[in-house]
């Protein structure tokens, strides 16, 4: 379960950027090509935040949809998988252009 070591680096991001103080919530941005288990992910946060600044903080996800542009016919469009086609024409060159992120996107703290 590599959600584990995720939710620790989170907590060390999270931890130098509070200067010292409690953080009340975090909000992450994860792409839905990247594949994290959102829900995998808050169990291993609660969990490793325990006696750490981040101890109680609520932890919001949003979630992030993939696209691509076709190198064919310029179109951008949602994508479920790396191979999928263009639905426009069908190609299957397909440039990723979000969706396999992730990143701290904003930090409450006290």
């Amino acid at each position: 379960m590599h959600e584990l070591s995720i939710a620790q680096g989170v907590i060390e991001i999270c931890e130098q950027n509070a200067g010292g103080r409690r953080i009340l919530e975090v909000t992450l941005e994860i792409g839905a090509l990247s594949g994290v288990i959102p829900e995998a992910l808050e169990f291993c946060f609660e969990a490793a935040t325990r006696e750490t600044l981040l101890e109680g903080a609520n932890l919001v996800i949003e979630r992030i949809a993939a696209t691509g542009l076709c190198n064919s016919c310029g179109v951008v469009s949602n994508i479920e998988t790396y191979f999928d086609s263009c639905p426009c024409c069908g190609a299957l060159a397909l440039d990723l252009r979000s969706g396999d992120e992730m990143r701290v996107k904003d930090l409450e703290v006290e």
